[in-house]
């Protein structure tokens, strides 16, 4: 009898388990460097699989010049609205993967502005010049323990500078190249 109960609550248990939808955090925050930056971001979930990605940070950027003999580095602030959508997150409970502080595969529409109101860099006079970007990205995020995170993403869109300058080479609208690869904590 103890046998046979306890063979229909693990039933039970299991069926109620693969029922249920896996959806995307509520909210979820947390700090993300890389290469190139460093940002503070919040997740909040619109759907079941899409949420909303607000981020803050700096964005960072290296140039050189032969002509002139000029390298540099800078951080400029940058802001970005990102909403995402999981699309694997059922696949991955079926596989009993995490899906924790959303664990998946994305395709996202990263829209990001970069206000010239302040920038670090090694060199003094940099002019720098205000844009907003639209990028169609692929990526993944991964987690490493409870807090610790990595993320991966790539994407072409365009970007549209909002000041006039001395175009020489560039145009006032331009294509745009998201290449991220980060590492995180989330709290």
């Amino acid at each position: 009898m103890k046998q046979a109960l306890l063979i229909l609550i693990f039933f039970t248990i299991s069926l109620s388990t693969q029922s249920q939808t896996t959806s995307v955090e509520k909210s979820t925050f947390g700090v993300q460097t890389g290469f190139l930056g460093i940002w503070v971001h919040n997740e909040s979930r619109l759907s079941n699989s899409i949420a909303l990605r607000s981020e803050i940070g700096l964005d960072a950027g290296i140039w050189g010049n032969d002509i002139y003999d000029s390298y540099g580095f800078l951080l400029a602030p940058v802001i970005t609205l990102e909403p995402r959508w999981y699309y694997n997150l059922n696949k991955r409970a079926d596989k009993s993967r995490r899906t924790d502080g959303n664990s998946g595969n994305f395709v996202s529409i990263k829209t990001s502005y970069h206000p010239d109101w302040f920038i670090i860099a090694n060199e003094d006079n940099i002019n720098f010049i205000s844009d907003i970007s639209i990028i169609p990205t692929w990526g993944i995020r991964r987690h490493l323990g409870n807090h610790f995170t990595y993320e991966a993403g790539i994407g072409v869109g365009y970007v549209h500078y909002l000041e006039d300058f001395d175009r020489g080479i560039l145009e006032t609208s331009d294509v745009a190249v998201n290449l991220h690869l980060r590492i995180g904590y989330r709290f």
